[in-house]
């Protein structure tokens, strides 16, 4: 790569679920390494799994960068050069590229059934292999392939890779990265729906879109033979790639919702400032050259080096993160600046007139509305543990109640009160409980105590994001009084709630 090309960087999530921290994470690193070089940084929306893909998604991972506070400079919602930004409107693109390579010999169709390779990676498994490909159809001739093709029958693109020898590439942070090409899987490139995966449309859009430097998660490094495959296979001049640190947990595993809060929107639901996010998100693999902790983004992309970045799995932790916010609140705002914080966060007439028609048939006085409604303006609310176990119930009974309703409420792509209600009238079914005995768990967990304003439209306004944290609390609070469900007994729990989803598809 020359150093006259002008530095261009991406993002490129995908909009299947709630936009995740780690993508601010990576999309704040790319932000300043572009703006620290005068380069492009793009937004990109790899929406290629059509199954998972929303529109509503999409929305969200605008809304959360947008008040994370990272702005691009191309993008679905703003056009440029480039376009079109959205992997679904660029098919054509890809199949274009796709022929090349079966033309060229780089790639070819598989006619397996999914029957097949299912029983193929059950054997492979059993004998103790990592799962791959075992290159079934490989050796059909181009002529017999055409004539199945011509024929309806269904197929997907593979990348043919070597059988023999290793992938050696050059890594900005790893200096080289050494993989042997028969650990490599011959990877799908287009599905059997004629839509690219990811592996070939992120090299395509990276070449077309003039990306210099592909900084990512270091969960990727094990593509990186597929991906200087195709470059090489296109005749194409490689980025540069540097793989950040993944975020920990405190426990050093890979961040996870089931240990941490992992969505944009429960970090500014819960009161936290856009501009502690991004410090704080800068500092898990990067330092001023002063030692200063607390800087802007700014200042950040101003003495920028990425070969200063830290390689040390960084711990994300919440604590950190709100002594943090606590000093941009003490320490960089005045009483009026945060007054405007409060009013913009929640404490506004939209807000307002969503919970005082739910607490208007309950008020005597004024002084009222504070009680009733405090739990909508909280994160973590204080209550004896044992306040989520009702009369009649043990504690034992109450957590697999929690864990189901945690998975419903992930898996919910709509978010009203009727939908809503309809996930509990359904538990109370399957649990052969009244919902009356259902419904005072779910009432502290998310209200604090066993009555207060409507659940559902309570769970409405709260948001998905703060509903998970609270069940999530509610969990944490019960096994601090021993009572709680890990291991193989957390397992078959699933195992029995995902069959009972199943059932009812």
């Amino acid at each position: 790569m020359t150093d006259k090309k002008p530095v261009c960087t991406r993002i490129a999530p995908s909009p299947t679920g709630d936009p995740h921290i780690g993508t601010a994470y990576t999309a704040l690193f790319n932000y300043v390494f572009a703006r620290h070089h005068g380069g492009r940084f793009i937004l990109r929306i790899e929406d290629t799994d059509q199954t998972r893909s929303t529109a509503a998604s999409e929305q969200a991972i605008f809304s959360a960068l947008k008040w994370v506070g990272i702005p691009w400079d191309e993008g679905p919602d703003i056009g440029g050069p480039y376009g079109p930004y959205r992997q679904s409107e660029r098919t054509e693109i890809y199949r274009k590229h796709i022929r090349q390579l079966v033309e060229s010999g780089h790639a070819y169709p598989c006619f397996c059934s999914a029957d097949r390779l299912k029983e193929l990676r059950q054997e492979q498994m059993a004998a103790k292999e990592d799962p791959r490909y075992d290159g079934h159809c490989l050796h059909i001739s181009p002529e017999e392939a055409q004539e199945r093709i011509d024929a309806g029958e269904p197929h997907v693109i593979r990348l043919k890779v070597p059988a023999e020898g290793s992938c050696v590439m050059p890594e900005r942070l790893r200096g080289e990265v050494t993989i042997e090409w028969k650990t490599v899987d011959h990877q799908v490139l287009q599905k059997t729906d004629g839509f690219p995966t990811y592996h070939l449309a992120n090299v395509v859009d990276d070449h077309l879109m003039g990306v210099t430097h592909v900084i990512r998660g270091e969960e990727w490094i094990s593509s990186l033979p597929k991906h200087f495959y195709l470059y090489e296979a296109f005749g194409w001049e490689t980025p540069e790639f540097v793989h950040m640190p993944l975020l920990r947990n405190p426990d050093k595993s890979k961040l996870s919702k089931r240990k941490n809060p992992t969505s944009i929107s429960y970090y500014r639901d819960s009161g936290i400032l856009p501009q502690a996010v991004r410090n704080y998100l800068g500092m898990m693999a990067y330092t001023l050259p002063s030692g200063e902790e607390m800087f802007s983004m700014e200042e950040m992309a101003e003495s920028f080096d990425i070969d200063r970045i830290s390689m040390g799995g960084p711990v994300f932790d919440q604590t950190k993160l709100r002594w943090l916010n606590g000093r941009y609140l003490r320490e960089q705002m005045t009483p009026e600046q945060v007054l405007g914080q409060l009013q913009d966060w929640k404490l506004n007439d939209a807000t307002w007139l969503k919970i005082i028609p739910l607490a208007q048939k309950r008020l005597e006085a004024l002084s009222d509305l504070m009680p009733l409604a405090g739990f909508i303006f909280e994160d973590r609310l204080e209550y004896n543990p044992l306040d989520l176990v009702p009369k009649k119930m043990e504690a034992e009974q109450v957590v697999p109640l929690l864990r189901k309703a945690l998975w419903e409420v992930n898996d919910l792509r709509e978010w009203d009160a009727q939908t809503l209600r309809e996930i509990f009238e359904r538990m109370s079914e399957q649990e052969e409980l009244k919902l009356k005995q259902l419904l005072p768990i779910f009432f502290v967990a998310f209200c604090g105590k066993p009555v207060s304003l409507p659940l559902f439209d309570s769970m409405e306004l709260l948001g998905k994001d703060m509903v998970q944290r609270r069940l999530q609390y509610a969990l944490e609070a019960l096994a601090t009084e021993g009572y709680e469900l890990k291991g193989k007994k957390l397992k078959a729990l699933e195992k029995e709630f995902r069959q009972q989803q199943g059932s009812r598809q």
